[in-house]
């Protein structure tokens, strides 16, 4: 791995704020973000991501590219909840391990917004199509999830149906935004963009590290409790989103060559959702333990993916 591009991501302002944030925690410190500003850092993040995207997605040729990432995402989303299934099914329940199945089987906007900050400090770019594989990548897994707790566990009540969990997905207030963004920015033209562009470029940095201060005081809060459940969740948290990352990162150059792209697959595959996924559990499986599944994505997988998890990945594609 590259030692420099790992230290340039150490060294990063919005990572140093994550770390501020876990650091305020356990100095006891009352440092907090208001709940409503927070709120709106992330509605701003998704916006801005969404609506770039669409912007990008405008001048790009339709190829045979973007219609595999697509294939290849959904595909991404819907194998890793079933392995990570069986093997969480040998320490958790069964609505536990379904749970937990689904979040990494599923996708972080917020890791989303991140990887494309490190592909900026790279000087790299990628493709306005990868905003839409991602919002796409978000509801196979939730369904997959149900699916195999209600396969494995026949006294499972529930009258949640395969559909309604599909409407809950795609209507989820992250999804619906980073879809609607995207759309609004491929209809815009170009003079219409700029006139907004010091709002959705500008400030993007500046909201990405205040939401990531906020984020680590919200996963310094919950890792202590979560540390207590015992080693075999925090070695999930850690091993399943490396492995599903460095497995990406080499399957990828079957469908595409582009360097920024295939980092982003990557990131995806290597994330857990902490959003959209507790939403939607929350509602078709009320017994799974929140208790559990949010810590292992917010506290460990996504400080681990932001510190370590990127510049392995980013090398892996360039070796």
């Amino acid at each position: 791995m590259n030692l420099d591009l790992l230290f340039e991501n150490l060294t990063n302002p919005a990572l140093l704020f994550f770390i501020l944030g876990v650091l305020a925690v356990k100095l006891k410190s009352d440092l907090e973000i208001p709940k409503n500003s927070s709120k709106f850092i992330s509605l701003y993040l998704l916006f801005s991501i969404g609506f770039k995207g669409g912007q990008e997605l405008a001048h790009s040729d339709f190829t045979m590219e973007i219609v595999w990432s697509v294939v290849f995402g959904v595909l991404i989303a819907l194998i890793i909840p079933v392995y990570s299934f069986f093997i969480l099914r040998r320490k958790f329940n069964i609505y536990d391990s379904g749970a937990i199945a689904a979040a990494y089987g599923s996708v972080s906007a917020v890791t989303f917004v991140t990887a494309v900050s490190f592909l900026e400090l790279q000087n790299m770019t990628f493709s306005g199509h990868m905003v839409a594989v991602m919002a796409l990548m978000e509801a196979p897994a939730i369904i997959v999830g149900v699916i195999l707790i209600r396969m494995f566990d026949k006294k499972t009540e529930s009258n949640t149906s395969i559909l309604s969990l599909i409407k809950h997905s795609f209507t989820n207030g992250s999804v619906l935004l980073i879809l609607g963004s995207l759309i609004i920015g491929m209809l815009a033209s170009d003079e219409q963009a700029m006139g907004i562009k010091p709002f959705t470029n500008d400030l993007f940095k500046g909201f990405l590290a205040m939401f990531l201060l906020d984020m680590g005081i919200i996963s310094g809060r919950k890792l202590g409790d979560f540390i207590k459940s015992g080693w075999f969740a925090i070695l999930f948290a850690i091993a399943i989103p490396l492995i599903n990352g460095c497995i990406v990162a080499i399957a990828s150059s079957v469908i595409t060559d582009d360097v920024g792209n295939r980092f982003i697959l990557s990131v995806l595959a290597a994330s857990a959702s902490y959003i959209a996924v507790p939403a939607a559990m929350k509602i078709a499986v009320p017994k799974a333990n929140p208790g559990l599944f949010l810590p292992m994505a917010l506290a460990i997988t996504f400080p681990f993916n932001i510190t370590l998890g990127m510049p392995i990945y980013l090398s892996i594609i360039m070796a």
